[in-house]
């Protein structure tokens, strides 16, 4: 299960950096496309790098009127691997807890262990990343 939007929104806020890769998966937060995941690919949508930003080209997408996007007018959804990687040193463990919720532990600088509790995995480890990064100050 993917991260929910808004926490999602939450790391892009604190200003966590996301250099579009295939694999990735995107929303476009538009009211006509509401539910609609995106994933970057080579094949179908590309990340076209200009001096003047990143566009998102819709390549061969012949149904869709949309022929690219602004990655600034998306919102990445990272996924487990990424946010745990995201995490670094600071990740210690992922379990289940009592109430079948996913636990993600860390340590982060200078503190003792904490535990972030979320429905998803996903979300669990957004939770951490986000406090990490509210705890270096600094964006990932």
């Amino acid at each position: 299960m993917e991260i929910s939007e808004h926490r999602a929104a939450a790391l892009r806020d604190a200003g966590l950096h996301w250099t579009p890769a295939p694999g990735d998966r995107f929303v476009i937060p538009q009211p006509d496309l509401v539910g609609e995941v995106f994933t970057l690919s080579e094949m179908t949508i590309e990340a076209h790098h200009y001096p003047t930003g990143t566009i998102l080209g819709f390549n061969g997408t012949t149904e869709w009127a949309l022929d690219s996007v602004a990655q600034e007018d998306v919102l990445w959804l990272p996924r487990e691997d990424q946010l745990r990687e995201l995490l670094g040193g600071a990740f210690v463990a992922l379990t289940r807890g009592a109430r079948a919720e996913w636990v993600v532990t860390t340590r982060l600088p200078d503190a003792d262990p904490v535990d972030f509790a979320a429905p998803t995995a996903a979300d669990a480890y957004g939770d951490a990343l986000l406090a990490l990064m509210r705890h270096v100050g600094a964006p990932v």
